[in-house]
C-alpha cells in the first residue's frame, strides 16, 4: 500500500521531470522569405583616372618652346596648356585657401595663369624635371607672393564703416586727421619758424670752412622749401641735403656735425621761444 505522503513525493517528482522535459515549440513565422538579387560590381575602367596634367601636357609645352610661329603657338597653348595651368591654379587655390579679400576668386584664378603662361619660356626640359612639378612650385611662389602682398595692403588700409573694431592709434589719428589748427599753435610755429631763420643766419656768419658754407647754405634751401618736399624724414632731408651742396656723406657728416655744435652754443647763449628744438 502508497500512503498519502508517498504519493505527494511521486506527484512532485513527475513535475519536476516534466518541466525540465518540456522545451517551447517556436512559432513559424508568417513572413515568405524571399531570396535576394546579388549586386552588380562596377566594372573597373581600364585606364584609370585621367590626370589634367599629364605627359601629353609636357610634352606640348616642349613643343610650344620650339614653335617660331606664333600662331602655332597660341593654338598649342589654348588647346593642350591653358586648361591644365587653369585647373592647377584652381586646385592650389583651394587646397591652400589663397583666398583674397581685394581680388575676387577668378581674377585671381586668371592672373597666376597669366603668369604661368609667360614663364614658359623658363621651363628647361633637358634637365629631367617634369613640367607638373616646376609650374606647381612657380604658381604657389606666386599665389604666396600676392598673398603677402595682400595681407600687407589690408593692414594698410582702415574702413571707417567698421570704427569699432579700429585700434586706438587708428581711431585716434581719425579723429584728429581733419581737426583745424587753433590760431594760437599758428602764431607759435610762424614765430617759432621765424627765429630758427634768424639762428641760422648767426650760424651761416661763424663758419670758416667751404664745406660747412656750402652745408649751411642747402640747410636753409630745404628750410625755407620744406612745404614743397615730398619725403620728410632723416633719410630724405639727408638726400636733400647732399644733393643740393654737392658734398659727399663723409663731407656731409663732418660739417653738419660742426654746425650742430654752433647751433648749440647759440641756444645756450641767446634767449629764444622756439615752439620745436
Amino acid at each position: 500500500m502508497i500512503t498519502k505522503g508517498k504519493k505527494k513525493t511521486v506527484k512532485k517528482a513527475i513535475k519536476k521531470t516534466i518541466k525540465k522535459t518540456s522545451k517551447k515549440v517556436p512559432k513559424k513565422s508568417t513572413k515568405k522569405l524571399v531570396a535576394k538579387k546579388p549586386r552588380k560590381k562596377r566594372a573597373k575602367k581600364k585606364g584609370g583616372t585621367k590626370l589634367y596634367f599629364n605627359q601629353g601636357t609636357h610634352d606640348a609645352i616642349v613643343v610650344f618652346q620650339t614653335e617660331e610661329c606664333d600662331k602655332k603657338r597660341g593654338t598649342i597653348y589654348d588647346n593642350e596648356i591653358r586648361s591644365a595651368f587653369e585647373k592647377l591654379a584652381e586646385n592650389l587655390i583651394f587646397i591652400h585657401r589663397f583666398h583674397s579679400d581685394t581680388l575676387p576668386y577668378e581674377v585671381l584664378k586668371n592672373d597666376c595663369v597669366s603668369f604661368l603662361f609667360q614663364t614658359l619660356g623658363k621651363f628647361d626640359h633637358t634637365k629631367g624635371t617634369k613640367a607638373f612639378s616646376y609650374f606647381n612650385v612657380v604658381a604657389k611662389n606666386w599665389l604666396i607672393a600676392n598673398s603677402r602682398k595682400d595681407t600687407k595692403r589690408r593692414n594698410l588700409h582702415v574702413s571707417l564703416d567698421n570704427f569699432k573694431n579700429l585700434s586706438a592709434p587708428d581711431r585716434t589719428f581719425i579723429e584728429h586727421y581733419n581737426k583745424e589748427m587753433s590760431p594760437e599753435r599758428r602764431i607759435m610755429i610762424r614765430e617759432s619758424r621765424e627765429e630758427l631763420k634768424d639762428i641760422l643766419q648767426k650760424i651761416r656768419k661763424r663758419l670758416t670752412s667751404d664745406n660747412e658754407t656750402s652745408c649751411m647754405n642747402a640747410i636753409i634751401e630745404v628750410f625755407d622749401r620744406v612745404d614743397d618736399l615730398d619725403f620728410l624724414n632723416k633719410r630724405a632731408v639727408f638726400v636733400y641735403l647732399r644733393e643740393i651742396s654737392g658734398l659727399n656723406p663723409k663731407q656731409l657728416s663732418i660739417s653738419m656735425s660742426n654746425i650742430r655744435k654752433h647751433y648749440r652754443d647759440i641756444i645756450k647763449s641767446d634767449r629764444h621761444n622756439l615752439f620745436f628744438r
